[in-house]
């Protein structure tokens, strides 16, 4: 951990901190790297479907250090609310068990996108493979059923692999949504200020907002390339999670209301 100083960012607890630089870190050099080094993160980093080659159980937590490298967006956006609700979790719930909170509704975000991708992978595969194969027969001049007698099962075991390796996610969104449910949970009273909306929430409202937006949009089948079942999964985790350390009496006292 990188210790606190006299300088603003020193008052940020050592986890918040700490998990704000490392993801700014793995940024930069995903950022720099690959063209000086040829190193492609997110092809070993980011989250796969499970039976994707280029799947390895490692990603179920690496995905949640990197970020978008098509702008600072998806970073800043990510590490301003760990900022602005972290703070207040970190000291509420001690650096072990906030750090153990984040990285669990991470893993949990992770877990709901492989099972959202196995609903619907039959699906997937069954469309870009009869697009592949009416694209080739369109460019031969040939039926959809001769094209489909030009490629082996080995051929078509490729095209399947390729197809799944297309499916990858990174982001701290999951854990960051989780965040959010935590703050919501233990302080649901809190007035909270939406940007260009001058009337404060309540962070239960606010938190309850989020959720039912991410639903909508992972029903409507959204092709904004945003995992938003991830983001639900990472409340989903949190939610279990803050209920039973209240269950437990671990948070939850009148000091958090």
């Amino acid at each position: 951990m990188i210790r606190n100083g006299g300088s603003f960012f020193g008052v940020i607890p050592p986890v918040t901190k700490n998990l704000i630089i490392i993801n700014a870190l793995i940024w930069l050099a995903m950022m720099v790297l690959p063209n000086r080094l040829g190193i492609d993160f997110v092809r070993y980093g980011g989250l796969h479907y499970i039976t994707a080659p280029d799947f390895n159980v490692v990603q179920v937590i690496s995905y949640m250090f990197m970020h978008s490298t098509q702008g600072i967006a998806h970073l800043f956006f990510n590490m301003f609310t760990l900022f602005m609700f972290g703070i207040t979790l970190e000291r509420v719930l001690g650096g072990k068990r906030f750090l153990f909170y984040y990285i669990s509704c991470g893993i949990g975000a992770a877990i709901i996108q492989e099972l959202t991708w196995a609903m619907m992978m039959n699906s997937y595969i069954t469309e870009n493979v009869e697009m592949v194969v009416a694209n080739f027969a369109h460019a031969n001049g040939m039926s959809m059923e001769q094209a489909k007698s030009y490629i082996s099962p080995v051929e078509l075991m490729h095209l399947k692999q390729n197809i799944e390796n297309a499916l990858v996610t990174v982001g701290a969104s999951g854990a960051i949504y989780g965040v959010l449910l935590a703050f919501g949970m233990l302080f649901p009273n809190r007035p909270l200020y939406l940007m260009f909306i001058p009337v404060p929430i309540k962070a239960k409202w606010m938190v309850l907002g989020y959720g039912l937006i991410e639903l909508s949009l992972g029903l409507s089948s959204a092709s904004d390339g945003i995992a938003h079942f991830a983001h639900l999964g990472g409340m989903i985790f949190g939610f279990f999670i803050i209920l039973h350390w209240k269950r437990k009496g671990i948070v939850g006292g009148n000091g958090y209301y």
